[in-house]
């Protein structure tokens, strides 16, 4: 095999995704590589996130960055907050050099994704933010794809999962069943559980929506902290996925998602419908793996809680070793392991 150090930047990007072209097909394997190359590799990987591409998708040009063949199995990859699509930086990199057509979009206020009209409400309700998924996938004519995510970005997977079955192909969904209503939460929780929720409750109020607005960075890298207590994050990190944060839509958005879950904002009567749906905690039948972290800092259920929820074939896997909320970003080969599990489960 030719050393592949001594190529150019777009050759070097050339040749990646070449190997990438069919599935499993890849000649080059880890064990292959020098480390100069596996450096330069990770740079063309890198090139997919920092220079993402835009499609017009409903109400939103969206913004997202696409790792692999473009004849594989499409895979979506959903984001959280206050997180953007970083967090799937290395295990879409697995995923695509195991012949998977990865696509990894910015959530509705985040990165590069924007509303077409300035006249469009802020909305941050759950059906909106799925509704804008199935039109991504419509813009990008995909009929179904193997979907994930974590935070937000799980509650929409799950939503898509339980409204649009057709659409799923499989389901990988940390933390599990998220899909809730405004009714459900304004059952009390125990108050270690409503300690968790700080959050909600500040972003309430206008001290709290002026106090985001202010100290965005420094917030959202406080969240990091807390929900992730073990992991070591650098500075580059974060600043890398702060960046998503500077979308002007994003303090409203996340304000407005809060607030509507606690029944503190409208939403927009567009949703009423698949909102009643999803009142009803309507069961997943699509294959799915739930993920969680055994040091996950923020408020999740125990996965006993929601397992009757998916009866279609499902596994669910608690990872060790310190991993926190960002679960896709700290224990990236577990993540891309759930898709390939969740694919080799409709087969």
């Amino acid at each position: 095999m030719k050393r592949i150090s001594n190529f150019s930047k777009n050759a070097l990007i050339a040749l990646l995704m070449s190997m990438l072209i069919v599935p499993g097909a890849s000649s080059v394997t880890a064990q292959q590589l020098s480390h100069e190359d596996k450096v330069q590799i990770n740079i063309a990987v890198n090139s997919a996130f920092q220079n993402t591409k835009k499609v017009r998708a409903g109400l939103l040009d969206v913004g997202y960055a696409e790792v692999g063949p473009k004849t594989g199995k499409p895979v979506i990859l959903l984001h959280g907050w206050p997180y953007d699509i970083h967090s799937f930086e290395k295990s879409s990199s697995l995923l695509a050099e195991k012949g998977y057509r990865v696509l990894i979009p910015y959530l509705r206020g985040y990165g590069t994704t924007t509303f077409i009209s300035p006249q469009t409400f802020r909305n941050g309700q759950q059906s909106a933010v799925a509704q804008d998924i199935i039109a991504f996938m419509d813009a990008l004519k995909i009929n179904q794809a193997i979907i994930g995510g974590f935070d937000w970005g799980a509650r929409t997977a799950d939503i898509i999962a339980a409204l649009w079955p057709e659409r799923c192909l499989a389901l990988v969904a940390v933390s599990g069943y998220l899909i809730g209503s405004p009714k459900a939460n304004q059952t009390p929780l125990p108050p270690n559980a409503e300690f968790l929720w700080w959050y909600q409750y500040y972003f309430a109020t206008e001290r709290g929506y002026e106090g985001y607005k202010s100290n965005t960075n420094a917030f959202n890298r406080l969240i990091w902290k807390t929900a992730s207590p073990k992991w070591a994050f650098d500075d580059s990190a974060y600043e890398r996925s702060a960046k998503a944060f500077n979308n002007p839509d994003h303090v409203d958005i996340v304000i407005h998602n809060y607030r509507w879950r606690l029944g503190l904002a409208k939403g927009e009567k567009q949703y009423d419908t698949l909102e009643a749906k999803l009142a009803q905690s309507p069961a997943i039948t699509v294959p799915t793996v739930t993920l969680e972290g055994d040091a996950n800092g923020a408020a999740f259920p125990p996965p006993e809680n929601y397992a009757s929820k998916y009866i279609g074939k499902y596994i669910h896997h608690t990872l060790t070793g310190g991993i926190g909320h960002n679960l896709p970003k700290e224990a990236p080969i577990k993540f891309a392991e759930a898709i390939v599990e969740a694919d080799s489960m409709v087969r």
